[in-house]
């Protein structure tokens, strides 16, 4: 079957239209997808006859068949069958986007809605570590250690990590905007339950819902901007979104660290909730429905059974974590995992590394060292998303075509060579007591830089990979990225108080330039192995509807001759038949046979 934005594909030798004929009537064959009363009952009767009429110029036509062939025009199904008995089988609708909807919106309404994508993706990450500056006031509030309030925080990126395989899908299904208003107003609630806490076992389940739903703005994001700009315009876009998840985990440290230092914990949360109740909405009143084509229209006319089996094989999770069959994914989320590993290493633990080494003592003071790789960030967002579009536009003139593996060699330079030697500088030196806060403050802004060239680029590679299935791919590489994430969180303190920064700072280096050895190869063959995999998945539901053809034709008792390709029905069968007297499926296929020309 065909995409439901094109016409209905038609097998080779078949009409898509019955013609009038003048010609001696032939026996029709029944249509695939229906079962004739012969095949209901196994047996047909000796005295039944076939009536032939001339309707509507389909002259020798069966009046059943007409009315088949009408009905299949009409409507084409995201479903198919093989055969009549064939189990059915869910199509991916993927809808090939035209140039032109591309300017559907103004330059400038696009403008808001970036801005308001990049300040909704502010909201998660920030909150994963504005906690951070106040850990040893809320291990206190609750009477438990500092080592179980960063817990919480691990469990937080954890959650992160899990949700974005259920977030992807429904964005697909149902559309951006509903996805994005429904965890919006749940991102409020959770932040005021968060504010409200009365013991730790409400602060813990809170802190983790608003995690499941906050992963949703990073998706969301990510997905808009594939929807409304061009494949060599969305790494520009993309750096700006990334502006609002990268500072978010560097500026809430400094504002957790601002308002402890002068007020309770607590109105870390109540400015949460504000700011998310911003952000929701600024959806309602701003962000209009942007996906081209939501896979829930395909269901139109599906009775409610069938509509919910094909929504749950929609929204099934395991269509994000299949995609990890493709090598290239595999390896772009091993590199943005080295990434998000080396950014909550270095922040996690600045207030306990940085405190004691340069004798700092409030909260605040500890915040500040946070600024330095925010505004790296943060400048990287006016460079990084362009070199991005920039070298993919060399490429193009290079090849006369557009390969979605060439954007990502603008991120190699910077994670093979500028990240690791920062966060190697950044080490040895906290370790040595060696260069002081300024040399500190200057690799931390550097590392920061480079990470606004590298995460647009694969961000943007994996919106573009896969034509109409971008929000899963890109919640497959966020799923795998922050799980890193969480598991950095918690390995960071113990790991710093065992082997030291130094080293430490060494295993991070060695993991990025890793990253970067994966992208390189995922540049170099992932045509390649996209190419085998998606032949490999194309000659599939042939080789099934083969073995099933094949199958159903042993059950009939028909023999296929492979060397001349006649087909013949089993002796067995004909004995069978010959004995008992009556006509069985494989007398009337012996006979349907002899008329077909077979043996």
């Amino acid at each position: 079957m065909s995409d439901p934005e094109t016409k209905p594909q038609r097998s080779q030798g078949q009409p898509t239209h019955a013609q009038p004929r003048n010609k001696e009537v032939e026996p029709v064959k029944p249509v695939s997808g229906r079962r004739s009363s012969d095949d209901s009952t196994g047996a047909s009767s000796n005295t039944s006859s076939t009536h032939f009429s001339s309707v509507d110029g389909y002259e020798g036509e069966e009046l059943d068949d007409v009315q088949d062939r009408r009905d299949r025009l009409e409507r084409v199904s995201t479903t198919h069958s093989a055969s009549g008995d064939a189990p059915v089988h869910p199509i991916d609708s993927v809808v090939e986007v035209p140039d032109s909807f591309y300017d559907k919106l103004p330059k400038h309404r696009k403008n808001i809605i970036v801005f308001l994508q990049a300040f909704t993706a502010f909201l998660s990450p920030m909150s994963s570590t504005s906690v951070l500056a106040a850990t040893p006031e809320v291990a206190a509030e609750y009477k438990t250690t500092g080592s179980i309030v960063n817990l919480v925080n691990a469990f937080y990126l954890l959650f992160m990590g899990l949700s974005p395989i259920i977030w992807g899908p429904l964005s697909q299904v149902y559309g951006r905007r509903p996805v994005a208003l429904t965890t919006g107003v749940g991102f409020v609630i959770a932040s005021i339950g968060t504010a409200l806490s009365p013991n730790l076992g409400a602060f813990f389940f809170f802190r983790l819902f608003t995690a499941f739903l906050g992963t949703s703005f990073l998706l969301n994001g990510a997905a808009v901007i594939s929807d409304i700009f061009r494949p060599t315009e969305r790494g520009t876009a993309t750096g700006w979104f990334m502006s609002g998840s990268l500072t978010g985990p560097a500026f809430g440290p400094f504002i957790g660290g601002l308002i402890v230092t002068y007020t309770s914990w607590r109105v870390i949360f109540w400015l949460q909730t504000g700011l998310a109740a911003v952000a929701t909405i600024g959806i309602y009143f701003l962000m209009p429905e942007t996906i081209f084509h939501k896979k829930i229209d395909d269901l139109a006319g599906y009775s409610g059974r069938q509509k919910g089996r094909e929504l749950l094989s929609m929204l099934n999770p395991w269509r994000v974590l299949k995609l990890f069959r493709y090598p290239n994914f595999v390896l772009t989320g091993f590199a943005s995992s080295a990434l998000v590993w080396n950014m909550y290493g270095l922040l996690t633990p600045i207030r306990y590394v940085l405190n004691p080494r340069y004798h700092l003592t409030s909260p605040l003071q500890g915040g500040l060292f946070y600024l330095a790789p925010g505004f790296g960030y943060l400048t990287g967002t006016f460079v990084g998303g362009r070199y991005a579009d920039y070298i993919v536009k060399v490429y193009i003139r290079k090849r006369g075509v557009r390969i979605p593996e060439d954007r990502m060699y603008s991120a190699l330079p910077f994670m093979g060579i500028v990240i690791p030697g920062s966060v190697l500088i950044y080490g040895w030196c906290v370790e040595k007591d060696v260069g002081g806060i300024p040399l500190t403050v200057i690799v931390l802004f550097l590392q920061g830089l480079a990470q606004l060239f590298c995460f647009p680029s694969l961000n943007t590679y994996c919106l573009d990979v896969m034509d109409g299935r971008g929000a899963e791919v890109i919640a497959g590489n966020y799923a795998v990225r922050y799980l890193f994430g969480c598991l950095a969180t918690a390995v960071v303190l113990p790991a710093t108080e065992t082997i030291g920064v130094g080293w430490y700072s060494t295993i991070s280096s060695l993991f990025v330039f890793a990253g970067a050895i994966s992208t390189y190869l995922s540049v170099r063959y992932g045509k390649q192995w996209r190419d085998a995999i998606d032949a490999k998945q194309a000659a599939a539901p042939q080789q099934r509807d083969k073995k099933h053809k094949s199958k159903g034709r042993q059950e009939a008792g028909i023999i296929t001759d492979e060397k001349n390709g006649h087909e013949s029905v089993s002796g067995s069968d004909v004995s069978a038949a010959s004995k008992s007297g009556t006509p069985t499926r494989a007398n009337e296929e012996e006979k349907r046979l002899a008329n077909d020309g077979g043996v």
